[in-house]
């Protein structure tokens, strides 16, 4: 009908709680790590925002942490009744350094032994305590430089350009499924595919999705 006005769907975006990985200070990527305490009380305050929101459609990936967290939300949401699986929002795969400790990378980089034409882009993982203890080793404008590998992968991992194209994929598929069935969807993800995602929803630039910090127990929401 002329001048009717376009139905809009609403996403709500979030990362899991804290595991057990992210406490103790080890790069996670696609290993299972279970929430700790303080991951079950993330998941408790994304589910109370998220109570008085319509939601029709909740999609998890493979690991526990990203479903453990939705288990609350789901529970105060009888009417979502369609649950998928969809591991194109998975954590970015960090190859090697998968289950490496924090300290341990930092003593690296402060020791030169990474190519941080490489390995660059890995310091977004680090809390902000740690991201200044490799400023501090690299100095100011090396530091500013680092993510400059934003599209070469460590080995056996993923760059973020890798990231960036399966969730743009997951994000033009979501859109039409959404329209399609005229539905609200709740996202239970990870710090980097979260990330990625925001950068495409929000257009921007990758110098400053690589200086964004991801929360816990925050939700993003967007309209289609």
């Amino acid at each position: 009908m002329l001048g009717q006005k376009k139905k809009r769907f609403h996403i709500y975006l979030f990362r899991h709680g804290q595991t057990d990985f992210n406490r103790d200070g080890r790069f996670t990527g696609w290993m299972d790590s279970k929430l700790t305490a303080q991951g079950k009380k993330h998941a408790l305050k994304i589910a109370l925002q998220l109570k008085n929101k319509q939601i029709d459609v909740a999609i998890h990936t493979r690991l526990s942490r990203s479903k453990d967290t939705l288990a609350p939300i789901l529970k105060q949401h009888p009417e979502c009744k369609i649950i998928l699986e969809d591991d194109r929002m998975i954590e970015r795969n960090y190859g090697d350094l998968n289950g490496m400790t924090h300290e341990e990378f930092i003593r690296k980089v402060g020791k030169q032994e990474y190519d941080l034409q490489v390995h660059g882009d890995y310091v977004v993982s680090l809390e902000g305590m740690n991201r200044a203890r490799v400023e501090e080793f690299l100095g100011t404008e090396e530091y500013k430089a680092i993510h400059r590998g934003y599209k070469v992968a460590g080995p056996g991992g993923e760059s973020f350009a890798d990231v960036e194209k399966r969730v743009r994929k997951f994000a033009r598929d979501l859109e039409k499924f959404m329209r399609k069935n005229e539905v609200n969807v709740a996202i239970s993800a990870h710090g980097n595919s979260i990330r990625l995602f925001r950068k495409i929803m929000e257009r921007a630039h990758q110098k400053m999705v690589v200086k964004w910090v991801i929360p816990y127990g925050k939700v993003y929401e967007y309209v289609v």
